[in-house]
């Protein structure tokens, strides 16, 4: 079992920064693949970034590439997510994930490789 927790949403302006993190607690989260998901009004939830929680492999969604900046902390159990020059269309509920498979995975199949999922983080970028 993988509990995850996201914290660090909230309203910022269009070209600011924000940092969310996931607290994850598991015996073996070193087996799993951690990433974020975001899921906006209306719409599918989304990939936007991935890691292996040890090697350090990312993979990223074009439209976050240069901008976001997936990381974690091994000794705290903890992932992050660094995103600048926000965009309004960035708004989105913001959800950490963990996956069994391999990043390159996740990255390709999304949504529907998640082996557990954090309860989400609202993100809102004003215009």
């Amino acid at each position: 079992q993988v509990q995850l927790v996201e914290s660090g949403g909230g309203l910022v302006q269009a070209g600011g920064s924000l940092r969310l993190s996931c607290a994850a607690s598991g015996r073996t989260l070193s087996t799993y693949a951690m990433g974020w998901f975001r899921q906006a009004p209306g719409k599918e939830r989304e990939f936007v970034a991935v890691i292996s929680w040890t090697g350090g492999v990312t993979y990223y969604a074009d439209s976050v590439k240069g901008r976001f900046t997936i990381s974690r902390d091994i000794a705290k159990n903890t992932l992050y997510l660094q995103m600048t020059s926000l965009k309004p269309e960035d708004t989105a509920d913001y959800y950490c994930a963990a996956s069994l498979t391999s990043p390159q995975r996740v990255a390709g199949t999304g949504a529907r490789g998640i082996d557990y999922w954090g309860k989400g983080t609202l993100v809102t970028v004003s215009s």
